[in-house]
């Protein structure tokens, strides 16, 4: 584990993998943090450098006033890169984390070669929607909306399995500032005409069981992008990577091998 000092967030993150391997970076969904994507790093090819932050106000980052803009945020990962003097990336990143990856492809071109974009939008929700949650949980707390937000990430099957109170649990002890920061930043994007101007290889990865960012949401902003690929995950809710890492990684695993980054 380690720390970057960027002067105004401090951000905590953590390097697999071989340290000479083509550099693959991960950003995690609101209200986790760089543990979502622990079930599949043993399941991915060998010979890659695996890099997994928290973004701000997430896990063991700092976490500044809230709220935050998607800028800030995408930013914070641009300076993590150039921190660690790494360029031609493949970005994964989940929900939050493909907005983040949309607009840093859009920004560092010689940073990111390739991106997938999970369970994921060009735009997510209203203001409006996003607005009446922030002011409920600064009224109520997180933990009480973790249950509604349980029942979007995963399917009914998992909700019945011992291994969601790791999620919810997850969910709750995020820091409050940084979960209604992020909403703030998620409110404010709409990446619709950035995103359709990428070109590179890019693959869409969604669950049919989705309650935060549907199917057909996600493969509206990978249609955006000419060539990209599209792949829905059956049974699995907004964090398929949890619910079928199998399935994930091979998917993942495959789009490396096809885009030459392994």
């Amino acid at each position: 584990m380690h720390m970057a000092d960027l002067d105004e967030v401090q951000l905590h993150y953590r390097i697999d993998g071989d340290p000479d391997g083509a550099p693959v970076v991960f950003a995690n969904s609101l209200g986790t943090d760089l543990r979502l994507w622990d079930p599949i790093l043993p399941l991915l090819p060998p010979g890659l450098k695996i890099i997994r932050y928290d973004k701000r106000g997430h896990g063991l980052s700092s976490t500044p006033p809230a709220p935050y803009s998607m800028g800030a945020l995408v930013r914070d990962a641009e300076r993590l890169l150039d921190h660690l003097q790494l360029r031609d990336c493949m970005f994964v990143g989940l929900s939050i984390g493909g907005m983040i990856a949309q607009g840093l492809a859009v920004k560092r071109l010689d940073l990111v070669r390739a991106v997938v974009l999970s369970n994921t939008a060009a735009k997510i929700g209203t203001i409006g929607m996003w607005q009446d949650r922030i002011d409920a949980i600064n009224a109520n707390g997180l933990d009480s909306m973790a249950d509604a937000v349980m029942e979007r990430w995963f399917s009914k099957t998992f909700r019945a399995t011992p291994d969601l109170a790791l999620w919810r649990n997850m969910l709750t002890r995020q820091p409050l500032q940084g979960y209604t920061g992020c909403s703030a930043a998620i409110a404010g994007t709409d990446f619709m005409t950035p995103t359709s101007g990428l070109r590179l290889p890019a693959l869409g990865i969604a669950g049919d069981r989705d309650g935060a960012t549907p199917p057909d949401l996600v493969r509206e902003t990978v249609n955006l992008i000419p060539g990209a690929q599209f792949y829905l995950i059956r049974g699995a809710g907004h964090l398929p990577c949890v619910e079928n890492p199998v399935e994930y990684a091979r998917v993942l695993s495959d789009f490396l091998t096809g885009t030459g980054h392994v």
